[in-house]
């Protein structure tokens, strides 16, 4: 079983802006721990902002009173001991202390002797010991210490093994490991102590993080360590996502990880950082599940010719059919199986033609636009897939120092409706008295899940906007998107269009 510690919460937070108050480092330390089932997570580093003690405190706490106290970590420094008491006084158990793994940052940066080093090191050991506190080591700049100065490690892996440290953490702190060059160092590290517990930490400067992540275990380090999304400093850590899956597939070895629960707390993370996850992103990345090429949706509908142990339903995702110029017959099919529709071979190759011709005009197209498309080429008003609700006008007032207003009518198959609110911004007010007219009537309505606006390079005040809006609803997720030259208008067109779908494709 290998371990994996993540350090979202630590490292991942040096990310450039971004920054987890209080109340967003627990809700993230309780979906690692109960959620994911990661096996330890590092969460704060000692002494740096009120903030970071507050937030760790409050950590420790939850973490004391729900069995989890021993899995909670926090790096500290050779200091004398403060870093240990900062760590004891709010409740923490574990100190990651860290200390200089290559000669080069002994000698630069702290001008000190390696035994003044290993000393020091001991020393602050001894006294978390008797705080209560264990100690792990990270061994900063591990990498290129054991390159250019292996002599240098080992002395202090042979000074301390037998100082009560429990982990010896290897990193790769500036991302300068391949995965032939990770699995050779870390396996002189497992070959010389084979008795000491290994962590190997990986940076992603050469976008090597996971390949080396699972080269050091290939080699025998016991535990490794991930960042949610792969957050972290310059390119970041190892992402957790990738790495578990390439552990429990590549290696192959097991972990304690639910992958079931990777895409939502990668997306909570995602939302509440400000760092979007990639739609290519291995895993959890909005695409990864779904085929473009129609001879792709041909082979899965015959004998699932293309696909591999990736499997969507491990990860609580499930496949899909992008429609666009790529798409054949059998992406059209699958969709419309999805949307129970069904339609004639010469009216599939029909629609078929039409998708492809949008997608040559570069139209993004999804499934829910399927019904409207249909409707279009077959003008038979085919199905349920007519335009049944319109906005008749609206006005949206703005006014400094005071809260935005929207006045808003809309016709509902063919009657008129009018309702008036205050918001935040100008949409949010515009949906308010949208929701007002929608409660009146007693019509259900989705959740506004995510906002994404799109505007082209160039900075032109009337460039285009794409306003793309994920709506959660008890059938799940679905997209709209709607294009202006005025952001709020975007919104609404997407709003209508969501409307119309909600109305005509999603079941009530």
């Amino acid at each position: 079983m290998i371990e994996i510690m993540d350090t979202t919460l630590r490292d991942g937070e040096q990310t450039a802006g971004v920054s987890f108050n209080v109340s967003e480092k627990l809700a993230i330390a309780e979906l690692l721990l109960e959620e994911l089932r990661v096996n330890r997570i590092e969460v704060a580093s000692a002494r740096v902002s009120k903030g970071e003690e507050q937030a760790f405190a409050q950590i420790c706490a939850w973490a004391s009173t729900h069995g989890y106290i021993d899995r909670v970590e926090a790096l500290g420094f050779v200091d004398g001991g403060v870093s240990v008491d900062w760590i004891a006084s709010n409740g923490g158990k574990v100190m990651n202390v860290l200390a200089k793994g290559s000669l080069k940052h002994l000698e630069k940066q702290l001008r000190k002797t390696p035994q003044e080093h290993f000393s020091e090191i001991r020393q602050v050991v001894e006294y978390a010991a008797s705080k209560g506190v264990s100690c792990n080591l990270y061994l900063e700049d591990w990498s290129n210490g054991i390159v250019e100065s292996e002599d240098y490690v080992y002395q202090m892996v042979d000074n301390l093994k037998d100082s009560g440290i429990v982990r010896f953490m290897l990193p790769d702190t500036l991302g300068v490991l391949n995965p032939w060059l990770t699995e050779q160092l870390c396996g002189k590290m497992r070959q010389r102590y084979p008795s000491l517990h290994f962590d190997f930490h990986a940076h992603n400067d050469y976008d090597l993080a996971v390949a080396n992540t699972i080269a050091a275990v290939k080699a025998g380090m016991n535990a490794v360590h991930t960042t949610v999304n792969g957050l972290g400093e310059r390119c970041g850590n190892a992402p957790l996502a990738s790495v578990v899956a390439a552990l429990h597939d590549q290696v192959p070895a097991q972990t304690a990880i639910d992958e079931k629960q990777l895409s939502h707390v990668c997306n909570y993370v995602a939302s509440i950082s400000g760092i979007r996850v990639p739609s290519n992103e291995p895993v959890i990345g909005e695409n990864v599940f779904t085929q473009s090429a129609g001879v792709h949706a041909d082979g899965d509908s015959k004998a699932n010719l293309y696909a591999n142990r990736l499997l969507p339903q491990r990860f609580g995702r499930e496949r899909s059919y992008a429609l666009g110029k790529t798409s054949g017959k059998a992406n059209i099919i699958r969709n419309l199986d999805k949307l129970g529709i069904s339609l004639s071979p010469e009216q599939i190759k029909l629609v078929t033609k039409r998708v492809v011709e949008l997608g040559d005009k570069k139209e993004v197209m999804t499934p829910e636009d399927l019904p409207f498309i249909i409707a279009d080429v077959l003008k038979s008003g085919h199905g349920p897939a007519k335009d049944n609700i319109h906005i008749v006008n609206y006005s949206l007032q703005l006014a400094r120092g005071m809260k935005p207003v929207a006045i808003v009518k809309i016709k509902i198959h063919g009657k008129e409706y009018e309702a008036s609110s205050a918001g935040d911004g100008l949409y949010d007010a515009f949906m308010k008295a949208l929701w007002r007219i929608y409660e009146s009537l007693g019509k259900v309505h989705p959740i506004l899940a995510d906002y994404q606006v799109t505007i082209p390079p160039g900075g032109k005040t009337d460039a285009l906007v794409v306003t793309t809006i994920t709506w959660k609803t008890e059938q799940g997720h679905f997209k709209t998107r709607g294009i202006d030259s005025d952001q709020t208008e975007a919104a609404i067109k997407a709003t209508v269009k969501m409307l119309n779908i909600m109305d005509n494709v999603i079941k009530k």
